[in-house]
């Protein structure tokens, strides 16, 4: 029927009628490109300098020196993907890259990658907000030891979800472990897994006190 009716129309008159037919095509594939690279946009968590990240604070040279500022890719719990920078010992730094190839792959979901600085370098407001980070200039709590994450060889993944327990209590408080939630690391997961043949330690299989988030490789 629609040829039929066409077909009483000069050649003229059929290129008109469809000019808005093809705008409207055109309009419809230009949305679909849009809706196509807004999802594959990244969100940008951190996007700080070297520089930037130490321009207010003062740590030792030997330490600063041995530091590498690495970007990882990695779904959030928004199902989106995001970009972060994580702070390591620039040995481990490859190390790094490959495991968070991995979790993006997997879309294990890590809720953000941020420097500590963000937080003013205070350990207990960055796990507050589950972030993941490494390098921090602290001491052992209760000793005059600088802590594996002042050297940059240690990194915690999803605090809240992955706590450290301790004499009974889990930190940061009002959190809990349990492995059916996602984003938690078990005894059996990929990730303990995959830092384990690179030659790192998990804090989850201490004997005493137990630090879920915890991976660390001294040397």
């Amino acid at each position: 029927m629609f040829a039929s009716i066409i077909s009483h129309f000069s050649v003229a008159d059929k290129l008109v009628s469809f000019i808005p037919i093809l705008f409207l095509l055109s309009l419809l594939t230009a949305k679909e490109n849009q809706n196509l690279l807004q999802k594959d946009e990244i969100i940008i968590d951190s996007n700080y300098t070297f520089e930037e990240i130490f321009s207010e604070s003062q740590f030792p040279e030997k330490i600063r020196k041995n530091l590498k500022l690495v970007s990882v890719e990695y779904f959030s719990f928004d199902d989106k993907l995001h970009r972060g920078q994580i702070l390591i010992h620039k040995n481990l730094a490859n190390d790094i890259i490959e495991i968070f190839k991995v979790i993006k792959e997997k879309k294990f979901p890590v809720s953000k990658v941020i420097p500590i600085n963000k937080y003013n370098w205070s350990d207990e407001r960055s796990m507050n907000d589950n972030n993941t980070s490494a390098f921090n200039f602290r001491y052992i709590e209760g000793t005059s030891k600088l802590s594996s994450h002042a050297h940059g060889r240690a990194i915690d993944i999803n605090p809240r979800l992955n706590p450290q327990f301790k004499d009974g209590k889990y930190f940061p408080a009002n959190t809990s472990y349990d492995i059916n939630i996602t984003g938690t690391i078990a005894r059996n997961s990929f990730l303990v897994r995959e830092f384990t043949k690179r030659g790192w330690k998990w804090g989850g299989l201490w004997r005493r006190n137990k630090d879920y988030q915890h991976f660390e490789k001294l040397n």
